[in-house]
């Protein structure tokens, strides 16, 4: 193609744009009139410090970080969101002013003012003194929806939890069985069963204790430092101390019946059966000397059971499966939980 048809297409596209940014400025003025007067916060200039500017090849290159769940498109709520929080680390939170205020008894650190105008709500970015995985985890905690696709460790979680009261909120009222918070708390108990633990007794989380106590089973109460156990206090503190004090005292009773003696045979009386209680409180003693709460079934039929092949009377030897079997039916129907 020649210069000319070149100009001629430059012009052409000139005179479209032109045409175009009329009919677009007629279309923003009737829109504006007509649409309701709702605005969604937006995040402030580059050059008030709000948010992190990335070096690109142009000064108007702005990258502002915004939650993946709280954004102003998502779908939390039938209203668009009116608040916008900004934690310390630049990551924006669009959320709803009435759900904050409404789990919050301090209007949440009184960061959040409660004039309903809406000149004053609709455009409010709040700087929150809170790192952008705790603010996450907390948010999600007042709006009842889960974060375990962020996969968050139980520290990040455990600092949302403790940092709630600062923001009025009761953990106790918001941490329940039916929550999702409760449930991603809970997953965390195999793995740090002290800390979880810890964290119940510290917010009286009775339903999330009793499950967790089940994995301190093995905790070795003599390692419990005083600072743990001031932050356990000593309700939970109690209720631990007896529940591994209980399983060892149960567990030392069940072991105390030998096997039942059976009716006298020419073969064997009741001193050939004295062997078997003899051996039987042998082993018994060896078990009740280290009765650990945590002793599983396994084991204490893996004890027993040799026994029987140092029988030589058949009744003697039903007699003692019998006895292995009641201690194993026994024991794993003693508590294992506060």
């Amino acid at each position: 193609m020649d210069i000319t048809n070149w100009d001629s297409v430059l012009q052409f596209t000139s005179g479209a744009n032109m045409e175009f940014n009329l009919q677009d400025r007629d279309f923003s003025e009737q829109s504006a009139s007509s649409s309701p007067n709702l605005q969604v916060p937006t995040p402030p200039h580059s050059t008030d410090g709000g948010s992190p500017i990335c070096d690109g090849p142009s000064d108007n290159n702005v990258l502002v970080s915004i939650s993946t769940t709280f954004y102003p498109g998502a779908n939390l709520h039938s209203l668009p969101p009116d608040l916008a929080l900004l934690s310390t680390d630049s990551v924006f939170f669009y959320v709803h002013s009435h759900i904050i205020l409404a789990a919050s008894d301090n209007n949440f650190l009184s960061l959040i003012p409660t004039s309903s105008s809406k000149e004053q709500s609709s455009n409010m970015v709040i700087h929150v003194p809170e790192l952008s995985p705790v603010l996450n985890i907390i948010l999600h905690i007042i709006y009842n929806i889960s974060c375990s696709h962020y996969s968050p460790s139980f520290e990040t979680l455990s600092d949302a939890v403790y940092r709630l009261p600062s923001y009025g909120i009761d953990p106790k009222s918001c941490i329940t069985p039916s929550t999702p918070i409760h449930a991603l708390l809970l997953s965390h108990a195999p793995l740090c069963p002290l800390d979880v633990y810890t964290l119940s007794a510290k917010y009286d989380l009775y339903d999330l204790a009793v499950p967790t106590s089940s994995h301190l089973l093995s905790f070795q109460l003599s390692t419990l430092t005083d600072d743990t156990a001031e932050a356990i206090g000593p309700k939970y503190l109690r209720r631990m101390f007896f529940l591994h004090i209980g399983r060892s005292d149960a567990l030392k009773r069940i072991l105390l019946q030998p096997p039942h003696p059976h009716a006298p045979t020419p073969w064997c009386d009741f001193t050939d059966q004295k062997n078997l209680t003899r051996a039987w409180a042998l082993a018994s003693a060896y078990l009740a000397w280290d009765a650990r709460p945590d002793v599983s079934t396994g084991f204490l039929e893996a004890a027993l059971t040799p026994l029987v092949e140092h029988l030589s009377c058949d009744l003697c030897k039903q007699g003692l499966k019998d006895r292995i079997k009641n201690l194993i039916v026994q024991w794993s129907v003693v508590k294992r939980t506060i």
